[in-house]
């Protein structure tokens, strides 16, 4: 069997300059492919380039599906606008939702409602509320940030999730852990030590009602407002030009049925719990939308087909921002880096500290990587075991990677939810993930306080 071969600290080198000039360009996809160059780089040698070359074809080719079923959402995302069906909810919803704080927590229970899945949450929000909060000069920030905070938060802490299922088929192979039943019972077991998860929700109307400050780029942008300027940046301005945001006379002008949104909706929804595919919920949702539209004339068929195209195209640069961020992570996992950070924490650990120290691993992983599912798949198999040497409660520990994994998808600047919340609200990938930031930097620190007190209590 052929050894690893340790890089020692040259495996710290693509992540940190992903970061920083990330930090430095406000730019996302640039960074992220001199990153996964220069980890093939560090692996390859001269030969980085087919190697690089070689990871982003099988990665495109490996997600297709999830790459369609985001294109999808665009395309009926469009449709919504198109059909006005978007109008309609609006009316009903503002009618009730008077006020920006209201309007949050709207949105806020909207996403704890859609809980099946993060990407369908983000879209289901974004449509329903986006011009609700711009009408009511919500800067698109705090918009972005709370429509973010019910997704991943909100998915990994209820059984009938997407989160759920994937990581009780994980969880099933630890003999460590069949003491606690099946793999999904597990999980069940596991979900109150999902500590981020619960603080990220909490802050979330803290936040809303001002008990937590507005912070950093969210100070800037509520400033940006209240000087007279738009919901979104200069830099958000592009993704922009061919919307406006309607005045309350116009919006009620508007003949836009709320059936035209919300009867394609529910089947999304419908079919995608009884599928447990995304995917097929969103074709089915397409298809209902086409016999809904045509036939009532809301659409005509030329307008139909222009929408779709252009709604899937509107998609392109998430898609492209997610597929250079599964490349790179490609690359880190080429040069060693999950076993590398695993390997110089090892010395640290002691039975109280494990599971807070466990959870910053894997959000730092997360992170950097950009994979949510990937690294807390990778470390339940080295970290439970481990816990269980150690004398440390495993379903502790589990809590912690998956808090991980969910502090990786809510925060990361490239992580599909981050780059998919950006783009359905047409603004800059940098803007969303920056100024979310500090809250989920104090989730995490709410998140790590608690690991460390049950990892001693327990």
């Amino acid at each position: 069997m052929e050894q690893a071969v340790d890089y020692g600290l040259l495996t710290l080198v693509p992540p940190l300059v992903v970061i920083v000039m990330a930090l430095l360009t406000k730019r996302t996809i640039e960074p992220l492919i001199i990153g996964g160059v220069l980890a093939f780089v560090v692996s390859k040698g001269i030969g980085f380039i087919p190697a690089y070359l070689e990871a982003l074809y099988f990665t495109i080719s490996d997600n297709a599906s999830m790459l369609v079923t985001m294109g999808l959402f665009g395309s009926l995302v469009m449709l919504f606008e198109k059909s006005k069906g978007t109008f309609g909810f609006s009316k009903i919803v503002e009618r009730l939702a008077n006020k920006p704080e209201k309007s949050l927590m709207t949105t806020f229970f909207l996403g704890i409602i859609v809980f099946m899945d993060d990407a369908l949450n983000i879209m289901t929000l974004t449509s329903a509320m986006r011009g609700v909060c711009d009408r009511q000069k919500i800067p698109r920030e705090m918009f972005a940030y709370v429509t973010a905070s019910t997704g991943a938060p909100v998915c990994v802490l209820l059984p009938l999730s997407t989160w759920a299922i994937f990581f009780a088929g994980i969880f099933s192979d630890q003999k460590e852990l069949q003491q606690y039943g099946d793999g999904m019972s597990i999980y069940i077991h596991s979900m109150p030590f999902i500590f981020y998860a619960i603080t990220a929700l909490i802050v979330v109307p803290l936040a809303i009602y001002g008990v937590v400050p507005k912070l950093g780029t969210m100070k800037k942008a509520y400033q940006r407002v209240a000087d007279g300027g738009n919901v979104y940046s200069k830099q958000s301005e592009k993704f922009n030009l061919s919307e406006r945001v309607l005045s309350q006379e116009e919006l009620e002008e508007q003949d836009g049925k709320i059936m035209n949104f919300l009867i394609p909706m529910l089947v999304l929804i419908g079919v995608a719990v009884v599928t447990s595919e995304v995917l097929y919920g969103l074709i089915a949702a397409i298809l209902v939308a086409l016999v809904m539209y045509l036939p009532s004339k809301t659409l005509t068929f030329t307008e139909f087909g222009d929408a779709f195209v252009n709604g899937f195209a509107s998609m392109t640069p998430m898609l492209f921002i997610i597929a250079c961020a599964l490349t790179m992570k490609t690359a880190l996992d080429e040069i060693g880096l999950p076993a590398y950070v695993i390997n110089a924490v090892l010395p640290y650990m002691s039975a109280g500290l494990f599971p807070a120290i466990a959870f910053i691993v894997v959000a730092g992983l997360a992170f950097v990587t950009g994979s949510n599912w990937g690294i807390p798949a990778i470390t339940v198999p080295i970290l439970v075991p481990l816990a269980a040497a150690i004398g440390t409660n495993e379903l502790l520990v589990l809590g912690a990677i998956l808090s991980g994994g969910t502090f990786g998808s809510h925060a990361c600047f490239y992580s599909d939810c981050t780059a998919l919340t950006s783009q359905a609200c047409k603004m800059e990938n940098l803007d969303h993930a920056l100024s979310q930031l500090p809250y989920a930097a104090i989730s995490a620190a709410m998140a790590i306080i608690l690991f460390i007190a049950f990892g001693f209590l327990l």
